[in-house]
Formats: structure tokens, C-alpha cells, sequence
């Protein structure tokens, strides 16, 4: 599921074939039939990313500030001069891992994928997403039964949210976060990514995505030439 994650972020990102809409397709195919999230749910929020990447209230990968964490310098400072106190931010650094990595996908991203695909009518995606479970209980129901099969979904996305959040996390949280002060585009992305060690592990791990300002200065290149 991590890895079919990054493989799902090559399409969306047109990087595989020379013709947008072979991508377009393969990426439905990927994240829905795959993974069980539709499409459009991704593009919606990713392109955001991408445009204000670290700009509170634009980007949604830092919505979590400040209900759950206090995101950067200046956010942080402000939260301190307004006192509001959401949560006990002087321990996030502990309660980060019992909220943040394992609790993304599957309470969070599990029931909010349906949410938005009937919302705004994606009636493919959902088709696909419904394809994804269809064909997981039809392969696990036989051996685990009900109670196990629903297990092993858990389970698996458990792990897979684990995988997920550090991997985006490590590449943007500890750079620049702050209103969107309207600088030019190029510096707006440099500030908000950084890299990670390349290593073939690291490589593996994170999609190549350890080259966060390569991807982010050139999305639509093809990941097995960030390092260039």
C-alpha cells in the first residue's frame, strides 16, 4: 500500500507516460483499485500543496495547526501572544507519535475518502474505490473470516499510516511554515522543502520523495532523475 502510495503520486503527477490523459487514467486505476481513495480526492488536495506549500490555511497537509500542533516559528509565537491553548503544545513532540502517524489513515483518510467522493459526485472514483474492497474481502473473507479480514485492513493501514505521515512530515515540517506572505513561486517552494540523505534505502522508502525540492521545483519529472 506505501509503495502503490508513491506509485499513485508519479501519476498524478503525469511523470510516467508522455500523454496526460494515460496518466490520468493509470492514476484512477492505482489509487482507486489499489488503494481504495479516488483520484480527484488526491488532486484536490495535492495541487494545493503544491501551489502554497507550507501556507497556513492554503496548504492542507499543515491544517493540523493549531487543533493538534503548532506548526513553525511565527504560527507558534502567535498562538503564545493570543493564549489559545488547544492542546498542551509543550509535550506535542511526545503526543505527535500516539496521534500524527498512526492515526492519519485509518480514522482520519478511511471514512473521509467516501465522504468526498459522494460529496462532489465522483461516481468513478467511488466505482473504483468500491472495486479495491470488493476484491479485498472476495481474496481475504475465505481464509480469515469477517473479524479477520477487517483486522487485516486495520492492520495494514495502521502500518501504511505510520510510513505515510514520515515521510511527508521529515520533507516539510521542519522548514518554513507561515501565512501565505505572497512571495514569488520559487522561493515559496525552497523554503518549504529540504532533503532527505539519498541512500537505496531511503530511496525505497520515501518514492524518491527525499528529493523534496527537486519534486517540488519540477513536479512533473520523472523520479529516477531527481538525483540528477
Amino acid at each position: 500500500q506505501a509503495q502503490a502510495g508513491w506509485l499513485q503520486h508519479d501519476f498524478g503527477h503525469l511523470s510516467v507516460f508522455s500523454k496526460s490523459r494515460w496518466n490520468h487514467w493509470v492514476h484512477k486505476f492505482v489509487i482507486g483499485h489499489l488503494k481504495g481513495a479516488p483520484a480527484s480526492w488526491w488532486n484536490h488536495l495535492h495541487f494545493q500543496h503544491h501551489a502554497k506549500p507550507n501556507c497556513f490555511r492554503k496548504d492542507p497537509d499543515v491544517n493540523m495547526h493549531p487543533l493538534f500542533f503548532a506548526l513553525g516559528k511565527t504560527l507558534s509565537v502567535e498562538l503564545g501572544v493570543q493564549k489559545k491553548k488547544f492542546m498542551p503544545y509543550n509535550h506535542q513532540h511526545k503526543y505527535f507519535f500516539i496521534i500524527g502517524p498512526p492515526a492519519l489513515v485509518p480514522l482520519y483518510f478511511q471514512w473521509y475518502v467516501f465522504y468526498f467522493a459522494v460529496q462532489r459526485k465522483q461516481w468513478v472514483d467511488l466505482a473504483w474505490m468500491l472495486s479495491f474492497y470488493i476484491r479485498f474481502f472476495l481474496t481475504y473473507l475465505p481464509f480469515l473470516g469477517l473479524k479477520g479480514t477487517l483486522g487485516l485492513h486495520l492492520l495494514v493501514r495502521f502500518i501504511e499510516s505510520n510510513w505515510f505521515v514520515w515521510v511527508t512530515q521529515m520533507n516539510h515540517i521542519p522548514m518554513h511554515i507561515d501565512y501565505d506572505k505572497n512571495v514569488d513561486w520559487f522561493s515559496t517552494q525552497l523554503q518549504a522543502t529540504c532533503n532527505v540523505r539519498q541512500s537505496l534505502f531511503n530511496d525505497w522508502f520515501s518514492g524518491h520523495l527525499n528529493f523534496q525540492i527537486e519534486h517540488h521545483l519540477f513536479p512533473t519529472m520523472p523520479r529516477h532523475n531527481y538525483w540528477k
